[in-house]
Parts: structure tokens; C-alpha cells; sequence
């Protein structure tokens, strides 16, 4: 009869690195004795102390979107290679480690998601926030009809210093957060009007109705893109902002950063 060990042993046979998502101190001190396995810490810090660490910009409800992101985020990293055998373990029902799979690091499949996060200035959350927003507009639209919107997050004075107000800006004097349900509802409705929203490194929203300034000579804007995308480009070509678009046309949503587009999502998708 096969116990329980010999099947785990199976599913762990001849891995490259054993990626140990959020472990407890006395479970990497397990872990880490195993011979001829690189092991590798990913978590939101390092709090065993582990040689060998991969940072998670942000803490993940889905168990397979965190292992999704660890994997980019150990390539990015160059902890694993393409095409290593993985094992993964990882806390699913409890906050202890009790669930464990075998997948192989595949680089062709990377979207960019772990550098547009870990790369920034901004917060991953608030980044995380903003794209919620516009998957939620993208999904329903502005009272049934489509509609488009821009936000750069990050760097915020140096966006302010290279755009210019079209109308009066509603959050002048305000000290509100993107996250907050209620203010989420007014970036919803403002999307309806010109100009993008700038949004500060800590979530708080300093500006709508802005025009981005800097021209799109020297960014990598795929064809059969607007204005908006455009723009997105631009801002992100010439500070340190993370720029996500809401596209009219298409109703995708896309992330740019240093003058380039690095994710594209369909909203029904998500």
C-alpha cells in the first residue's frame, strides 16, 4: 500500500528548487536541511532569515496567483532558470504550509507583472487598487456605455510639474485614498471627463483633469493606439510613474512603465 510520504515524495522527485511560500520559522528550519534542493523563501519579508529570498510586493488571496507571482518574481530574480523543475509549498487552507505542487519555471510565459510591482516607487497596493478600479470600469462602463480613463501612480510632483490642469482639480484640498470604496465611486464618475488622474506613491489622489505634456517621441507604443496610450507612454518615459489605461475602443486595460507597454488585461478576464 502507498502512504501519503511516497506520494509527496513523487511529486517532489528530482525538482530543481523548492519554493516555500510564507513558511513559519520552525518549518523552513525543516525545509531548509533538504540536500540537493536549492530552497527559496518567497514571502512579503524575510522573517526565517532565509539565504536565498523572494520579496512579494503584496500579500495574495488566490494561492495560485501568489505562486504565479513568486515563480515571475524567482526569474526576474535569476534564483531559478527556464525550464527548472519546481516544487512549490504553500499555506491554502491555514496559515501553516499544507499544500504543495510541482510545476516547471517556463520565462515565455512571464507578463512583467513582478517588475511593474517590485520596480516602482508606488506602493503595490495602491498600484493593485488603481488596477481594480479600472477592471471595474471596464467591466460595467459608465451607466452601460463604455469608457476610457487614464491614472499614473508614482512620482506625483514630477507628474504635476509635467502636465497642466484642463478644469478645476476636485482633490486640491482633500486627503483622500484610492482603496476607499467611497472614493472609488468618484474616480468612477470623473472618468467620464478629460484628463488623467494623478495619483501619489501612498494612494492619496492629487489630481484629476490633468494633461500629460511630454510628447511621445522615443516610446514603444504598439500601432492602432489612442491619445491616452500615448500619453501613458510619455509620463512613464520621463518619471519614475507607473501609468494604467483604460481603453474606449477596446475596453483593455494596460499598464505602462518606463515608456513601454508591460501588461495588458481584458477585464472579463479578471
Amino acid at each position: 500500500m502507498t502512504r501519503p510520504p511516497d506520494l509527496l515524495a513523487d511529486v517532489l522527485d528530482g525538482i530543481d528548487a523548492l519554493l516555500v511560500f510564507s513558511p513559519s520559522g520552525s518549518y523552513y528550519d525543516r525545509v531548509d536541511d533538504v540536500e540537493g534542493v536549492d530552497v527559496v523563501v518567497v514571502a512579503t519579508e524575510n522573517a526565517v532569515g532565509a539565504e536565498t529570498f523572494v520579496e512579494l510586493p503584496l500579500a495574495f488571496d488566490d494561492v495560485r496567483e501568489q505562486i504565479r507571482f513568486g515563480i515571475e518574481g524567482a526569474l526576474s530574480e535569476g534564483v531559478v532558470a527556464d525550464g527548472d523543475e519546481l516544487g512549490c509549498v504553500a499555506p491554502f487552507l491555514s496559515e501553516e504550509v499544507d499544500m504543495v505542487t510541482r510545476t516547471r519555471a517556463n520565462a515565455g510565459t512571464q507578463s512583467s507583472v513582478y517588475e511593474l510591482f517590485a520596480s516602482t516607487r508606488a506602493e503595490p497596493g495602491v498600484i493593485r487598487d488603481v488596477f481594480d478600479v479600472a477592471i471595474e470600469l471596464g467591466r460595467k462602463g459608465q451607466k452601460g456605455k463604455p469608457v476610457g480613463a487614464l491614472f499614473v501612480v508614482g512620482d506625483a510632483g514630477k507628474v504635476m510639474t509635467k502636465s497642466r490642469p484642463l478644469s478645476y482639480n476636485p482633490f486640491e484640498k482633500s486627503h483622500v485614498h484610492v482603496g476607499d470604496p467611497i472614493v472609488n465611486v468618484m474616480l468612477k464618475e470623473f472618468s467620464r471627463l478629460d484628463g488623467a488622474f494623478v495619483i501619489s506613491d501612498s494612494g492619496k489622489i492629487v489630481s484629476s483633469y490633468r494633461y500629460l505634456e511630454p510628447g511621445a517621441e522615443g516610446t514603444d507604443i504598439p500601432k492602432g493606439l489612442g491619445a491616452r496610450h500615448m500619453a501613458a507612454g510619455a509620463i512613464t518615459r520621463d518619471t519614475n510613474a507607473v501609468a494604467i489605461v483604460l481603453s474606449e475602443s477596446d475596453g483593455l486595460v494596460r499598464a505602462f512603465r518606463n515608456g513601454e507597454l508591460v501588461l495588458e488585461l481584458d477585464p472579463e478576464d479578471n
